[in-house]
C-alpha cells in the first residue's frame, strides 16, 4: 500500500530519472535536442547516472547494446523527436534480432500537436512496433512511473530485447507524484517455466551420435559452464553459431567450429552425421539453413529456446522445450550424469572431420588479413578481453581465427548485419567494464559508418583499441561480386581518408602496418598505450574467405 505521505511532487523529468534510478540505470547513452530540453535540465542536477554523449543516435543504441552485452543490464538510450527516434531504428533492429535488452526514450512533440506533421515529429511508435518487444507512448505524468517500470521488465524478460518509450514534451515539466512503486512491485526478472526433459533424456539414450549447437541463449543465460559439464562429462562434440561464439572453450579437443554459411566445413558436416542435434538457444536462420539442403536435419533436431516463436520456426523440432537455457541444462545434467553415459567413440571418430576445414595461406606478397587476426589473437592469448567488429569480410576473419572462451568474448551483429555496430558496441563494452581490454576488428567500409565516434572515445579517455583491416574495398559485397557478378566491381572499390592523421586529429596515437614482421610491435605500442588507439592493417584487396 502506498500511503499519501510516501507520495513525491516533482517534475515528470525528475521522475524519470528516479524512476530509472532505482530500475538501476547507472548510465545513459544519448544525444540532445530541443524537445528532450527539460531532461538534459535534469540530467544536469544528476549525480548517480552517466550519461555518454554520442556523436549519431544510432551509434548511441549500438554502444547501449554493447554495455548490454557486457554488463549485463539493460542499456537506455535517450534521444530527441523525429530524426532524433528515427537514427535509433538501426540499431533497434539490431538488439531485435540479437536479443539484447535496451530501453530507447524518444522525445515527442506535444500532445496536441500529435499527427498533425508539427516540426521534428515522427510516429516512432508505429515505425518501431514490429522491431520491438513492445513500444509505450507516455502522454500523462501520472503514467511515467509505471510505464517505465513495465518497459524494463519487458526488456529484460523472457528473450531480451529493445523497447520503445515515447514520451510526450508536456510530460517532462508537468507536476507529478513520485511513488517509489519499484520498490513495491520489483521483480528479478524470473522467468517462470514448467518443463520436463525426461523425453530429452530419453532421446539420449536411444543415441549414439549426439551434437550440442551452442547459441545465443546460453550466453544470455550464463549457462558456459553447465554446457561444459555436459559436453565434457559425456564426451559430446559441440559446435556454436555466430551469436554463441566463446559460449564453448574453442581450443577444448570437444569443439568443432561454428555451424553455417561461413562456418567450419567440419562443424557443418558434424550435424549431417549426427543422429541427435540438441540445439541450445540457437534460431537456425537461413544463414545456417542453406548449408543443408541436401539433408533433412527434423527429425534429429531437438530445440531448447526461452522463445516460443522460434521453437520450429526454421527446422521443424522432433521434440522442443520452452526455458531458460541455465534451468534445462540443470535439470538435463542432474538426470543423464546419473546413466554414466559416455560417447567417446563418437567424439574421437568426428575428430577426424576436422580434416576437411579449410587451411589458410597466403595468395600473394602482401599482408592477409587471417594471419593478421591469428597474430592479435595470439597477442592477447592472456587478456580479459572483449573484441567487436564491423560487418563484412573483417568479421568473418575475426570469427574464423580468433580463439575464444571464458574470458575472451566477441560482440558481433549476427541477425542484422549492421555496419557501423563494433565500433560504437566497444564503446559501450569499455563504459561497462573498463577493467576489461576492448578492440575492435573493423573494416575500411564499415568503420566509416561510425568514423565520428572516435570523439567520443576520446572525451571519455576509453581504452578501446581499434584494429582496421583497409582492403580498399567493400570487401564482402566485391567477394560476392567475383562469383556471381563475372567481377564487375560496381560501386565497391572505396576511397579512405588517411586514418592515422584522422586519428591524430582527434588526439588519437596512431601507425600503419603493410608487412607481417611489423605486427607484434605496433599490437605492442597499442597496448602499452592508456587511452583509445588506432592501427591501419594494409592488406591483401582481393583476399576471399
Amino acid at each position: 500500500m502506498i500511503l499519501e505521505n510516501d507520495l513525491k511532487l516533482m517534475k515528470g523529468s525528475k521522475i524519470i530519472f528516479e524512476t530509472l534510478k532505482s530500475l538501476g540505470v547507472d548510465t545513459i547513452f544519448g544525444y540532445p535536442g530541443g524537445i528532450v530540453l527539460d531532461m538534459y535540465n535534469e540530467l544536469y542536477n544528476q549525480d548517480e547516472i552517466k550519461h555518454i554523449l554520442v556523436r549519431h543516435e544510432q551509434s548511441a543504441v549500438h554502444a547501449a547494446e554493447g554495455y548490454a552485452r557486457v554488463s549485463g543490464k539493460c542499456g537506455v538510450v535517450l534521444v530527441t523527436s523525429g530524426p532524433g527516434a528515427t537514427n535509433t531504428v538501426s540499431g533497434i533492429v539490431n538488439a531485435y534480432l540479437d536479443g539484447s535488452p535496451i530501453l530507447v526514450l524518444t522525445g515527442q512533440v506535444f500532445k496536441n500537436l500529435l499527427g498533425k506533421d508539427a516540426f521534428q515529429e515522427a510516429n516512432i511508435c508505429d515505425i518501431t512496433r514490429t522491431c520491438t518487444k513492445k513500444v509505450f507512448q507516455v502522454t500523462s505524468v501520472d503514467d511515467l512511473e509505471s510505464t517505465l517500470i513495465e518497459a524494463m521488465n519487458v526488456a529484460m524478460s523472457g528473450k531480451k530485447g529493445p523497447v520503445v518509450v515515447d514520451l510526450v514534451k508536456d510530460v517532462f515539466s508537468a507536476q507529478g507524484n513520485y511513488k517509489s512503486l519499484y520498490h513495491t512491485t520489483s521483480t528479478n526478472y524470473q522467468n517462470n517455466f514448467s518443463f520436463d526433459v525426461q523425453k530429452i533424456v530419453d532421446r539420449f539414450l536411444n543415441s549414439k551420435k549426439p551434437v550440442i549447437v551452442s547459441g545465443g541463449g546460453v550466453l544470455q543465460s550464463h549457462s558456459e559452464a553447465n554446457l561444459y559439464k555436459l559436453a565434457k562429462g559425456l564426451n559430446i562434440p559441440v559446435v556454436d553459431t555466430m551469436m554463441g561464439l566463446g559460449t564453448y572453450v574453442q581450443d577444448d579437443s570437444n569443439y568443432f567450429g561454428m555451424i553455417g554459411i561461413f562456418g567450419d566445413r567440419a562443424a557443418n558436416q558434424l550435424l549431417k552425421d549426427a543422429d541427435l542435434i540438441l540445439s541450445l538457444g540457437a534460431r537456425f536462420n537461413d544463414r545456417i539453413t542453406c548449408m543443408f539442403k541436401d539433408v533433412s536435419l527434423g527429425e534429429k533436431f531437438i530445440q531448447v529456446d526461452i522463445n516460443p516463436e522460434e521453437i520450429s520456426r526454421f527446422i521443424q523440432a522432433s521434440d522442443s522445450i520452452i526455458a531458460d537455457i541455465g534451468e534445462f541444462l540443470d535439470e538435463l545434467n542432474s538426470k543423464l550424469f546419473s546413466l554414466n553415459l559416455d560417447y567417446s567413440d563418437w567424439l574421437n571418430s568426428a575428430n577426424q572431420l576436422k580434416a576437411l576445414n579449410v587451411k589458410r595461406a597466403r595468395n600473394t606478397n602482401l599482408l592477409h588479413s587471417y594471419e593478421v587476426i591469428r597474430k592479435i589473437d595470439d597477442f592477447t592469448k592472456n587478456k580479459n578481453i572483449v573484441f567487436t567488429s564491423e560487418v563484412g569480410q573483417h568479421q568473418l576473419w575475426a570469427v574464423q581465427n580468433l580463439t575464444l572462451g571464458k574470458d575472451r568474448k566477441i560482440l558481433v551483429s549476427g541477425g542484422s548485419g549492421t555496419m557501423g555496430f563494433g565500433f560504437p558496441a566497444a564503446i559501450g563494452a569499455a563504459i561497462a567494464d573498463p577493467k576489461k581490454s576492448v578492440v575492435c576488428i573493423a573494416g575500411d567500409g564499415s568503420f566509416q559508418m561510425g568514423i565520428h565516434e572516435l570523439a567520443t572515445c576520446v572525451d571519455y579517455n576509453l581504452d578501446v583499441k581499434i584494429m582496421i583491416l583497409n582492403n580498399g574495398y567493400l570487401g564482402m559485397v566485391r567477394q560476392l561480386q567475383e562469383k556471381f557478378c563475372d567481377g564487375r566491381y560496381s560501386q565497391t572499390k572505396i576511397s579512405n581518408p588517411d586514418f592515422l592523421m584522422l586519428a591524430k586529429s582527434y588526439g588519437i596515437e596512431a601507425c600503419r602496418v603493410s608487412e607481417f614482421d611489423d605486427i607484434e610491435k605496433a599490437l605492442s605500442c597499442a597496448f602499452s598505450h592508456k587511452g583509445p588507439y588506432v592501427i591501419d592493417f594494409l592488406v591483401e584487396p582481393m583476399e576471399v574467405l
